[in-house]
């Protein structure tokens, strides 16, 4: 099924409850507040949906949605009804072409306020303009762009179960707009690399110092004999200044929908295993005989 339609007489079912699923945290706001989230929800909203919009929120907000992946050009995504197995969901919404996404690009990386507000990870209010000027809108302006799927039994196309994930992209894309982008066809870090390249920030980078190679052992039949050298070798384990410093890197999981943040969440278990990593460190470096940095 592919077509948005309208059908209001079906059974009712009711859903089997799961745990874990990701339930939206809108409540009255359900969707997203902020302009990009709006005009996504506001698309849902015109195709006059009737019953299965409001049964959709209620999916949503109850967490019968399992799963999301967002990959370029189509998301797909799990969702528990009525019958035991999951049903399969699919939203497709074409990828910009190459030559779309350099005239976009090239547009955005000539207006200064544009690129600072896309580097500091907003979304600028203009910037649909850009992307109707290549020739394809940032947002689906109608049904026939795009695509939904669903294997439910429900004959009418979208579906409650394709409502319930619509509005959980809603309020991701509220939380991250660069995921619009990526199912566009552009993730944030190409993106942002592109438009640096474009706007000629490339080079803005540090340097790094080249550093002289190790120089070759003299004697080559040394060196393939296997025999063990002597190379000055030293071992850390001291704590680092910062706890679990990927979590710190990552930022915010996509559809983290835990009690706490995921940083707090999980930070405990990140600092144990670094304690016990330190230990063992330690302990075959004595076992070894290799000197300890903190120790030097």
């Amino acid at each position: 099924m592919s077509r948005w339609r309208e059908y209001d007489h079906y059974p009712q079912s009711t859903p089997i409850r799961k745990e874990g699923g990701i339930k939206a945290k809108g409540g009255s706001k359900l969707g997203g507040e902020r302009w990009w989230a709006k005009r996504w929800i506001a698309v849902l909203d015109s195709f006059s949906l009737g019953a299965r919009l409001s049964r959709g929120r209620a999916y949503a907000r109850s967490g019968q949605v399992l799963s999301v992946d967002i990959a370029p050009g189509a998301v797909t995504a799990k969702v528990q009804g009525s019958r035991p197995t999951p049903y399969r969901v699919t939203i497709k919404l074409a990828p910009l072409s190459a030559e779309q996404w350099e005239r976009v690009l090239t547009d955005l990386a000539g207006r200064a306020i544009f690129l600072a507000k896309l580097l500091a990870g907003d979304m600028p209010p203009d910037i649909e303009e850009t992307f109707k000027a290549s020739g394809a809108p940032l947002f689906p302006t109608a049904a026939r762009d795009l695509t939904t799927e669903c294997t439910c039994p429900d004959w009418s196309n979208p579906c409650k179960h394709i409502a319930a994930v619509y509005y959980l992209l809603g309020e991701e894309f509220d939380r991250d707009p660069f995921l619009i982008f990526a199912l566009r066809g552009m993730p944030r870090e190409e993106l942002l690399t592109r438009l640096r390249e474009v706007a000629g920030e490339a080079n803005t980078a540090p340097t790094i110092p080249e550093v002289a190679p190790e120089p070759l052992a003299l004697d080559p039949a040394l060196f393939w004999s296997g025999t063990p050298q002597s190379v000055p070798f030293t071992v850390d384990a001291r704590p680092t200044a910062v706890t679990a410093p990927l979590l710190h890197r990552l930022g915010d999981f996509p559809f983290w929908r835990g009690a706490e943040p995921v940083l707090t969440a999980l930070a405990p278990s990140y600092a144990e295993a670094a304690h016990q990593g330190r230990e063992l460190l330690a302990r075959l470096a004595v076992e070894k005989g290799i000197p300890d940095e903190k120790s030097a």
